[in-house]
């Protein structure tokens, strides 16, 4: 089983500016020692580690931290994408799996500006995932990128944060539908706990299911910010109820493991 989303942070270090007092439990330090046996709690094999920070420090850190077990199978860092060298260059770093620009506050366009199209083109050189950190007012732009860029594997985090309330849900399934023509577009089945009531949560996965199939889902904990609202395990119980049992291989691991080419590091 894979996790193919999680975080760690240092309060104030490797310029870490969230979370803030104002997340509640959220603000102290997150250490890979307390990951692994959260991860042995829930029977879970691997994760992939994803930034938290717009920071290159950041980003050189969690690598470090990959280095030093193999429970980590991979990273999704940071870098300008602005600067295909810069993505080129930390792409050498071979725990690098994927980069994750936090567009989730910037502009509903942000993905046309043909600034970033160097670093695209730079992350399908190098095998990297784009993973899509959005809202659903980003996804008609991040539809546009999928076309123009048929060759970048993107990862929709958090399942682009829907709203809980009926109206935002159906505009948020008309939103996400389209993406779902596009092979080379998956999405994670993190953080919807924390976006939704808990009543909404079904009729989501059952949107996704939909619309992408389960051999384009991954399961993702989001730990530690689901512990603001519910436990990892919990989390993983409550979609592994909503997946259809036949598909709870490729849903808890197998996806991840092909998104992210964790097959090339062991993962059987």
């Amino acid at each position: 089983m894979i996790d193919a989303h999680v975080h760690l942070w240092r309060i104030g270090r490797s310029e870490c500016v969230w979370p803030t007092p104002a997340d509640g439990v959220l603000h102290r330090d997150y250490m890979l020692a307390e990951l692994l046996a959260t991860l042995d709690e829930a029977a879970i094999d691997r994760a992939v580690l994803v930034q938290s920070q717009e920071s290159p420090l950041d980003t050189a850190w969690l690598l470090e931290i990959a280095a030093s077990t193999g429970r980590i199978a991979g990273v999704v860092g940071w870098a300008d994408l602005s600067d295909s060298d810069a993505v080129s260059d930390l792409a050498a770093h071979g725990a690098l799996r994927g980069l994750r620009p936090m567009v989730q506050d910037r502009a509903a366009d942000w993905y046309d500006d043909p600034a970033f199209d160097a670093g695209f083109a730079a992350m399908i050189d190098k095998r990297l995932v784009l993973d899509a950190l959005v809202r659903p007012t980003h996804l008609a732009a991040l539809d546009r990128l999928a076309v123009r860029h048929p060759g970048l594997v993107i990862v929709i985090d958090h399942a682009a944060k829907p709203r809980g309330d009926d109206v935002g849900l159906a505009g948020w399934r008309a939103a996400i539908a389209p993406l779902g023509r596009h092979p080379n577009v998956h999405v994670k089945l993190s953080g919807l706990l924390t976006e939704l009531p808990g009543e909404a949560v079904g009729p989501a996965v059952a949107a996704l299911l939909d619309v992408f199939g389960a051999d384009r889902l991954l399961w993702g904990s989001d730990w530690p910010v689901v512990t603001a609202v519910s436990g990892l395990r919990e989390w993983r119980d409550l979609v592994a109820a909503l997946i259809p049992q036949g598909e709870h291989h490729a849903v808890f691991g197998g996806n991840a493991a092909g998104v992210y080419r964790i097959a090339e590091t062991g993962y059987a």
